[in-house]
This record gives C-alpha cells, structure tokens and sequence, in this order.
C-alpha cells in the first residue's frame, strides 16, 4: 500500500500571516490558495491542493481549467488536466495515467492527486481558474520536491494549538473581507456595465437629432 505524502510542518505564523496577506492585498485577480512548497515521499500519493475564492457560483458550462507543469522556471508549461463542462485528461507521456482529478469545482476546490510520485515528478504545477461573471483569472503555482526517505518526527502538540487560534480569527477575519471584496467587485461591474449603455444611448439619440436636423 502506498503511504500517503509526506507535508512539512512550517512554524504556523510565518504559513498564516502568508496566506492572510496573499488573500487581502489590493487587486482584482481571482484567489487562489495553494502551498507554495509541496514535500512529497517517494513512492506515494500527493494531492496537489488548490482552491479558489470567487464572487459568483460555479456554471459549468462556462467554468474553465487547466493544470500545467513545468520541469524548471523556465522551462516550457505542459498541460496535462482541463476542465471545459467536464474533466479532461491529457495524458501526458510524463504522466500516463497517474493523474487524477480529486477536487469538485461547485465547491471551488480544483484540486488534482498525483500517484506513485517519483523523482523526475518534481517541478513547478500551476492551476489556472476562469469563472465567469468574474472577468480575472486566478493562477496558483505549487513547487513539489520528493524526498527519498522520511524525515523524523517532531512534537508539534503546541504548534498546533496555536495555529488552530490564530487560523480560527484570520479564518473570520478573510471571510468579511472576502464579503466586502465581492459586494464591491459586483457594484463596479455594474457601474461599468451601467456606463457601456448610456454612452450607446447617448450616441444613439445623437444620431436620431441629427437625422431630424438634416429633414
């Protein structure tokens, strides 16, 4: 049996003070949340964890997709997984069929499992989300790293004591932002739109007195 992979365990108030400030910087990009850094034991499963904040429901029929890999920074992206009405596998030669799609996109999780990870795995995986109304792509990128055997294990009692309080308050604290951002996003999509109509409107009655002025 496979042993599942290997995550290390960073101090949690450099991981939660991240992923505060990457969620609440100014911007109009979608949020995506995935680790920067993915340790994975040789041999084992990994999932690939990416997840998603967006102001409008997931449509399907409208919804889009595409994991990529990349061996080095710059190297070339090889897509391998998409999502257009439903899940498309690529199958990469790199691959073959150890991919699998293991998220559910109705509940903003886009997640992927890579099985029997080995070595020549490691590289950049990026997730790249549309999902309209919303008009910005979100894009998260994963650095995996497979290590040959596993390292020892840590009392961490204390560690997660702490992160689970301080991950309780910014949990709160992201959730009313992410309610404001949207409330405000909405509105100026609206102002926008409301702003496309009255310049036509206007250049059609600009039309219409000029039709009237030449009669």
């Amino acid at each position: 049996m496979l042993r599942d992979a290997w995550l290390p365990r960073p101090a949690f108030g450099l991981t939660g003070l991240s992923l505060f400030f990457s969620l609440v910087r100014p911007g109009l990009s979608m949020e995506v949340t995935v680790p920067t850094t993915l340790n994975v034991l040789n041999g084992s499963d990994a999932r690939l964890p990416c997840t998603f904040n967006s102001c409008y429901t997931v449509n399907h029929k409208h919804f889009s997709l595409n994991w990529t890999y990349q061996e080095c920074g710059n190297c070339s992206e090889e897509m391998f997984l998409q999502f257009r009405m439903k899940i498309i596998s690529l199958k990469l030669e790199r691959f073959r069929d150890r991919v699998e799609f293991s998220g559910n996109p109705s509940k903003y999780d886009v997640s992927v499992t890579l099985r029997n990870v080995q070595p020549e795995d490691e590289g950049l995986y990026s997730c790249y989300i549309l999902n309209p109304p919303d008009r910005h792509r979100g894009h998260g990128r994963i650095q995996l790293r497979v290590l040959m055997e596993e390292p020892p294990e840590r009392d961490s009692t204390v560690a997660v004591v702490v992160g689970a309080s301080v991950g309780g308050f910014l949990a709160v604290v992201i959730l009313v932002l992410m309610v404001v951002k949207c409330v405000r996003r909405k509105k100026e999509q609206k102002l926008s739109t409301d702003d496309l109509k009255t310049e036509e409107e206007g250049k059609a009655d600009g039309e219409g007195l000029a039709e009237d002025g030449a009669k």
